[in-house]
Parts: C-alpha cells; structure tokens; sequence
C-alpha cells in the first residue's frame, strides 16, 4: 500500500461520517423541481479525474497548506488548481504536491499579474507543473464594453506568451459576463474577439445558470473551447451548496465533455461553512455520477 492509498484508506471513515452529517443540510433531492432533477439516460462514463479550487479551503491553506493539502489528497482528489501559494515558493508547492501524489494542471493568477508580471508567472507556473494559467476575475470598474474589447486583445497577447513555453491561458466568469453591455453579452464578446488557440474558457457551470444561460448551448455555439470546468451547485434560492445536493444536472452537462472539449473538472464553493466537509460531499457524488 504506497502512501497516497494509505492516506486515502484512513481517513474514507471519517470523511464518509461528515459527508453524511452534512448532507442533510444542504438540500436534498426532494427540494428540487422535477424538471431539473431529470437526468439524461446514463451511458457508464465516469470523471476520469476530478479536481478542486483550492479558493474553496483557503481558510484552511492559510493556517497548513502541508495539511490541508493531504486532506485533500486523502479524500480522492486527483488535481488541485491553486488560488496563491500562502507563502511558499513554487518549489515548496511542488514538493508538497509530489508528497500526496497531487497533480495542479491550473492556477489562477490576477489580470494585473498576468499584465505586469507575466514573465515570472509563467517561471512559477513551469516549476509548479500547471499547464493551464487562468484570468480568474475582473473588477467592477474593468467591465465596460469598451474594457472587455480591451481584455480580449490582452488575453490574445498572453495567450501567445503562454503558449510560448507549452502552457495554454484561459478565462474564467461569473454571472456579470452575461449582462448585456451596449446590446452584446461581453462573454461573447471575449469568445468571438480571442484566437481559440491563444484563450480557451474555464466554464463555472453554477455562475453561467445564475447568468440566464446554459452551457449546453455555448458548448455547441463554441465547440472545444471549455477545456475546464468549474463544478459547484445550486440550491433553489439559488445559493451555492456542494455538487449533488442543488438543482443543476452535472450528467446532463457532462454527457456533452466531448464536443466542449472539457478535460479538467474543479469542484469549487465560494463560502463553505465547513471547507473539507463541503469538498468531500462534492466528490462522493461526482465519483458515483454516471452519464
């Protein structure tokens, strides 16, 4: 038994007990509109791999990245996509990650970096072993119609330095990209005005359905531009609850990885009450999803 199975083996009792505990208060399946719980006929396919935002347990990375980081490992969790490294060097996290048998095939890294500082972003990057940097946000004051014609010409230049050096650069949104901006959706806008080779999109699928939109329907507009996911649910009153326990049907979405052209799947909640609670929850269901 090498030490990642060991880790993993340990703690699947007690990880299992929270995960159910939990559970029942975060809403169950008979709190959701039976249109939205109905699931495409399962094929058997299963998530190959399965990540998560470490922005979900940040409290806890700020306190024992070491720590947190086997937590996580011990759960099952094959990939990490990091929001900071909380005061270690790129070698330091990539030790920790060889540690727990960890792989971090993506970061995200602030707009002002990524224009200022790309370079040694993309040192970092290459040390750590992330194949994918990601603009992960934009500011209230940086999303005019004028500003998002704007990022998308940026986004075209860092891709091309991205892809430079073997790394692919990617954008990912919230819900304020699809409010129309001067008649056009700026999430369109950043699709049609970027090389699909330079900028590809990491899609969070809770963000897009609070938007007013779905993914299928971008998936098809836009095929293989979504190499990532972001997977975090949505309750009835619309807040974000754990995967498997909200109204959004991930095999539905899923069902069509191919023709997105999805790769990675990031498990994310952007304000857990228990960060390591919320992650195992999220995992046990998408280990068991079948589509």
């Amino acid at each position: 038994m090498n030490r990642r199975t060991f880790i993993k083996s340990s703690a699947a009792a007690t990880l299992g007990g929270v995960y159910l505990v939990n559970a029942a208060g975060c809403g169950g399946d008979e709190e959701r509109p039976m249109e939205e719980t109905m699931e495409a006929p399962a094929t058997g396919r299963t998530l190959e791999r399965i990540g998560v935002q470490l922005y979900t347990v940040r409290s806890l990375m700020e306190k024992d990245v070491a720590g947190t980081l086997e937590q996580v490992a011990a759960i099952g969790y094959d990939e990490v996509e990091f929001a900071g490294y909380f005061e270690h060097s790129p070698a330091e996290i990539k030790g920790l990650l060889d540690q727990f048998g960890l792989a971090a095939p993506a970061a995200h890294i602030g707009i002002d970096r990524l224009r200022n500082e790309l370079d040694t972003v993309l040192e970092e990057a290459e040390i750590v072993g992330h194949r994918y940097v990601v603009c992960p946000w934009l500011a209230e004051d940086q999303r005019s119609f004028d500003a998002y014609k704007g990022h998308a010409v940026l986004f075209n230049e860092v891709g091309e330095a991205c892809k430079a050096v073997g790394i692919q650069f990617a954008y990912h949104n919230h819900d304020f990209e699809f409010e129309e901006t001067d008649g056009r959706v700026p999430y369109d806008v950043l699709l049609d005005e970027t090389d699909a080779d330079l900028v590809q999109m990491e899609l969070d699928l809770y963000w897009i359905k609070k938007g007013g939109h779905d993914a299928l329907a971008y998936f098809e507009r836009y095929p293989g531009r979504f190499t990532l996911c972001h997977v975090k649910d949505m309750a009835p009153d619309e807040a974000i609850v754990p995967a498997g326990v909200g109204t959004i049907d991930f095999g539905r979405i899923f069902a069509q990885s191919e023709q997105a052209g999805l790769v990675h799947y990031f498990v994310e909640h952007d304000h857990p009450d228990d960060p390591m609670a919320s992650i195992a929850m999220s995992y046990a269901h998408l280990t068991a999803l079948r589509f």
